[in-house]
């Protein structure tokens, strides 16, 4: 899948000059990495939104198109308002294809409704990852990895050694880390552990808070003065 991305210069700077420039609908970015300077760089805000709403617009290799000029990039930052729906700024990275790059995939779960945890057993996925971490040349990178659910029965898991990674790509894992993607519980067993995990403790009074100490009786005082006098 081709996605390009249009963009210009930006030849103004500073905070200032980035309120000013999202007012005008636009977005500030740059643009980094491979063989040349970073660039400051303005987007439509309204074409960003879109594409950013598609999932292969953050895991595919983009088109940049730089005032006519186009080059090979991937998105690798952008930043979002607290509470508007608008993109603050956004960061692309040049992409070379001599050199292996590092990148988080999304995972497709596929023949759910064919696992006999769930079609013969009353099971329910439980997906543990939905990303992965791969490492591939540019050309060799997938829109997604696909994750077969077929043969999963209650209490079997798919770990990433399980999945079928396509040529040349590579997942990233720590020595000896063989993560679950995905596995098959039920459904009551589920919501008894998140009622066990939502529900705290009882909190056990200490001796002071169950027992404050009282004021000093008004027959008490009276004595006390007395005795002074």
């Amino acid at each position: 899948m081709k996605i390009e991305v249009s963009a210009q210069r930006r030849t103004v700077q500073g905070t200032g000059a980035s309120r000013r420039l999202r007012r005008k609908g636009l977005v500030p970015g740059v643009v980094y990495g491979g063989n040349g300077a970073p660039v400051s760089i303005q987007l439509d805000h309204k074409d960003l939104m879109q594409k950013l709403a598609t999932e292969a617009f953050h895991a595919s290799i983009l088109t940049l198109d730089l005032d006519g000029a186009k080059e090979q990039v991937l998105l690798r930052a952008f930043s979002m308002h607290p509470y508007k729906p608008q993109v603050l700024h956004v960061d692309f990275q040049r992409v070379a294809r001599d050199r292996k790059i590092h990148m988080k995939v999304p995972l497709h779960f596929v023949n759910a409704e064919k696992a006999p945890g769930v079609k013969e057993q009353g099971g329910v996925i439980n997906h543990v990852l939905n990303e992965l971490d791969v490492r591939c040349f540019p050309d060799d990178l997938p829109e997604y990895i696909e994750v077969d659910l077929a043969g999963l029965a209650v209490g079997h898991s798919v770990h990433v050694s399980d999945l079928k990674l396509p040529k040349g790509v590579e997942a990233v894992l720590r020595r000896g880390e063989d993560p679950v993607v995905a596995t098959v519980i039920v459904p009551a067993l589920a919501s008894e552990e998140a009622a066990a995990e939502a529900v705290p403790a009882a909190e056990v009074p200490t001796t002071e808070q169950a027992a404050p100490e009282k004021a000093p009786e008004a027959g008490a005082e009276k004595a006390e003065k007395k005795e002074k006098k």
